[in-house]
């Protein structure tokens, strides 16, 4: 694998994206917890997953067409700690399960950033 690759292009390009996605919320979709949350939220999977690699791709370099408000979109959902724990739990095992080194392991780092800050978004103590 050359060093100098985007983690974009170490994952598969859109295609390795897509693949991580549908079974990492086929999982989602399944657990007890995450499950409601997601399943209540979301009407349209196949375009949420279209959604969420155009978001995953700026995250790893790779070519985006995504212009949301990620954080905000994950203010009145009810998420508190827990669920962070179990999301990146499945982020995890299906980034192990479906990426190749140390692509897998670059992928978990991001998430877990990504969730540290969204966490502090979504779950901040009411003033």
């Amino acid at each position: 694998m050359n060093s100098k690759s985007s983690l974009y292009e170490q994952i598969g390009g859109h295609a390795g994206l897509q693949n991580l996605l549908r079974h990492f919320y086929a999982d989602v979709r399944q657990h007890a917890l995450l499950g409601p949350i997601f399943n209540r939220q979301i009407e349209d999977w196949p375009a949420h997953l279209e959604k969420i690699a155009s978001f995953w791709a700026r995250l790893t370099g790779g070519p985006t067409t995504y212009s949301g408000q990620m954080p905000i979109k994950h203010l009145n959902l009810g998420i508190e700690p827990h669920h962070f724990s179990a999301w990146l739990e499945l982020w995890s095992f299906n980034c192990k399960t479906q990426l190749k080194e140390p692509a897998a392991q670059e992928m978990t780092a991001l998430a877990q950033e990504l969730g540290r800050r969204l966490k502090g978004f979504v779950c901040a103590p009411a003033s």
